[in-house]
């Protein structure tokens, strides 16, 4: 029941999620792009008893929906929901975090990684959604700004060395 329902996480990638997050029980996990706030509670499985999972969406008219939901999970008080430009929410958490979950704005991506990966504790896990993009990474026809911004992504992380890294080709595509 929502407008571009190919934004949700598939049930599939969800349980993964979970799977990621209770392989490393964080304290602490940051989601940009909450969307509906399935993902959400998919990590939020994962948390140790006193964690605490922030997620930050900029669209207002989803609050209400997102809310209702995680008020309704047995994680209601584990969960903050952030409203507003992740840009400008993440350095007011003031927390560092044992895993982040980017799936927001794609043409902000490179931006989300590189202060994620100075607020991310050693062992830590950053996952990024929908890096193979449809599929139109790898097809040289397909050259709108946003499929080119994901090629310039993944080619920019294939180069850093500073994290072990590998995309796992499993519903739109998650670097982790």
């Amino acid at each position: 029941n929502v407008l571009a329902p190919r934004m949700l996480s598939g049930h599939l990638q969800g349980r993964l999620l979970s799977l990621f997050s209770k392989m490393i029980q964080p304290k602490a996990i940051l989601e940009i792009g909450t969307y509906t706030g399935y993902a959400a509670l998919c990590l939020a499985e994962g948390l140790t008893n006193d964690g605490i999972l922030h997620t930050i969406d900029i669209n207002e008219e989803l609050e209400t929906r997102i809310q209702k939901y995680f008020d309704q999970s047995s994680y209601s008080n584990q969960i903050k929901l952030h409203i507003g430009n992740a840009l400008d929410i993440i350095p007011k958490i003031q927390q560092q975090f044992d895993l982040v979950f980017i799936d927001a704005d794609k043409m902000n991506y490179k931006k989300y990684y590189q202060i994620s990966l100075e607020l991310l504790n050693k062992g830590g896990l950053i996952i990024i959604d929908n890096v193979l993009w449809h599929g139109e990474v790898v097809d040289k026809n397909v050259n709108d700004k946003y499929t080119k911004n994901i090629r310039e992504w993944n080619d920019f992380i294939s180069k850093d060395n500073r994290v072990e890294k590998v995309i796992v080709p499993f519903g739109d595509g998650m670097t982790v």
